[in-house]
C-alpha cells in the first residue's frame, strides 16, 4: 500500500506529486515496493488510480485495508513522501514478517542526536538516547492484526506501528536506511536530489 493523504500544508502544496528526477515522487516508493517483492500495489490518496483517503494518516491506511484482498495475508504500508527507500529496504522487512513470530515489522535508525525534553522553551530533561530510534516506511503487519488495530485504536497514532503496539502485538524491528528520508518541506526535496546526485 502507497499512502499519499494530506494536502502538504508544510510543502506548499501535495508532495507526492513534486518531481525528482523528472518522476513524481509517489513513483518511486511504487516501483520500490514492485521492484521489492511486493505482489500488487494499492495507491491511496490523489493517484492515478488512487482509492480516496481520508482527514488522517490513518483514515487512509484504513481505506487502503479496505481494498486489500481477503486472502492476502501480509501487507506493507509505504509514505509515498519516502522515495528513495530502497528495494533492498522493502525485502528485509518482507523476509522479517515472513519468519511468522511477529505481528509487524518496522525499519527504524537509531537516534545521532542529544534529545532533549522542552517545556515552554526551557529544557526539562536529557533522554537517553541508547534505546531510542527513528521509525521508517514500509511498515509490514499481518493484515488481521492490522485491521483490528484501526479498529480500535488511538487517535494520536503517528504510524501505524503505534496501533499495533498499543492493541498488544508484536513489532520487530529491521535496520533502515538514512537516505529514506521523509520529504515535508522544500528544503527535503533538494537533499533528496543531492543524495542522488551523489549515488550517480
Amino acid at each position: 500500500m502507497l499512502v499519499a493523504g494530506g494536502v502538504g500544508s508544510r510543502f506548499g502544496g501535495p508532495k507526492h506529486s513534486a518531481l525528482l528526477q523528472g518522476r513524481p515522487l509517489w513513483h518511486w516508493g511504487r516501483d520500490a515496493l514492485l521492484e521489492g517483492g511486493v505482489e500488487d500495489v494499492v495507491l491511496v490518496g490523489d493517484l492515478p488510480g488512487g482509492i480516496n483517503g481520508g482527514p488522517r494518516r490513518r483514515d487512509s491506511v484504513a481505506a487502503g485495508l479496505a481494498a486489500v484482498a481477503g486472502d492476502v495475508d501480509h501487507v506493507l504500508v509505504h509514505d509515498a513522501a519516502r522515495p528513495l527507500a530502497s528495494p533492498s529496504l522493502v525485502r528485509r522487512v518482507i523476509l522479517r514478517l515472513s519468519q511468522g513470530d511477529v505481528d509487524g515489522v518496522i525499519p527504524v535508525l537509531p537516534v545521532g542526536d542529544t534529545i532533549k525534553e522542552v517545556s515552554d522553551a526551557f529544557v526539562v530533561a536529557t533522554i537517553p538516547r541508547a534505546t531510542l530510534f527513528a521509525a521508517q516506511t514500509p511498515q509490514g503487519f499481518v493484515v488481521s492484526v492490522l485491521r483490528d488495530a484501526h479498529r480500535v485504536g488511538d487517535d494520536d497514532a503517528t504510524d501505524d506501528a503505534a496501533l499495533v503496539e498499543a492493541a498488544g502485538g508484536t513489532v520487530a524491528v529491521v535496520e533502515g536506511e538514512p537516505v529514506a528520508m521523509k520529504v515535508t518541506y522544500p528544503e527535503d526535496l533538494a537533499m533528496v536530489a543531492m543524495l542522488l546526485d551523489r549515488e550517480a
